[in-house]
């Protein structure tokens, strides 16, 4: 049987201090969390704190990014070793955000999940589709090229190594959420389509639902038989919140 994660994805917020009371309060009720693994994903910057804060501790951590090259002249980049250097185990690669915002195409994400798990690192592939893309009833041809470009590169098996995340975007941060029977719709293909090409990756892979899961609506979509638990935005700011969620996943 699958493992619960829930991942809690900071984005551009945060400070030191806030990261610690943060943290502090993720802490003190981590107790009550006996089925999860649990994971937040920080600013660079304060990847530093998080470890220290966290060492010991059954909380992982890693990064929202990575660079698709091991080192040189790529200023403002962080490569896979320097998140090592941190204790890191997890990067988020090909973030809606990343692809909208920053350009980042199905290959460049595809090269990001290879360099990641060369590194030993567990990528959390995001994949999911616009508003404009589920109206038109292409959600599946979209999800489905953005899986084929890692199978392409790395083949079907590397993605037992790594994690998805399915995020629609017309859902992040917009206060919409898809439905549990809409997010279940679509992690079930997910599920179904690598099943076609190796069944017992299919079997084990975590299929996330990354599109506004928060502490009212996580029991409803994390009880779906293929959602196996959550890359959550703005509820892992909130130490409580971010707790209800993993809580649910027990």
């Amino acid at each position: 049987m699958r493992r619960p994660l829930v991942a809690g994805n900071w984005k551009m917020n945060g400070s030191r201090a806030a990261i610690k009371a943060l943290l502090d309060g993720i802490g003190q009720g981590i107790g009550s969390v006996t089925r999860a693994e649990v994971v937040v994903c920080a600013p660079y910057i304060y990847l530093p704190d998080v470890a220290a804060q966290l060492a010991g501790s059954p909380i992982a951590w890693g990064a929202q990014n990575l660079s698709t090259e091991a080192s040189g002249a790529f200023t403002g980049e962080i490569a896979a070793s320097m998140l090592l250097d941190f204790q890191c185990r997890y990067v988020i690669v090909g973030h809606s955000e990343r692809r909208a915002l920053y350009g980042e195409s199905d290959a460049v994400v595809a090269k990001k999940f290879a360099v990641a798990r060369a590194a030993g690192l567990v990528p959390i592939l995001c994949v999911g589709e616009t508003l404009d893309e589920r109206e038109r009833g292409v959600t599946e041809q979209v999800v489905a090229r953005q899986l084929q470009a890692v199978i392409d590169l790395e083949g079907v098996a590397a993605l037992a190594d790594g994690v998805i995340a399915y995020e629609p975007v017309w859902a992040i941060g917009t206060g919409k959420t898809a439905s549990p029977e809409q997010a279940q719709e679509v992690h079930a293909f997910i599920r179904r389509s690598l099943a076609a090409a190796d069944a017992a990756v299919a079997d084990k892979v975590q299929i996330l639902y990354g599109g506004s899961m928060n502490a009212a609506n996580a029991e409803s979509l994390l009880a779906q038989a293929d959602i196996d638990g959550g890359l959550i935005g703005g509820a892992s700011l909130k130490a409580e919140d971010f707790l209800t969620i993993c809580r649910a996943a027990n």
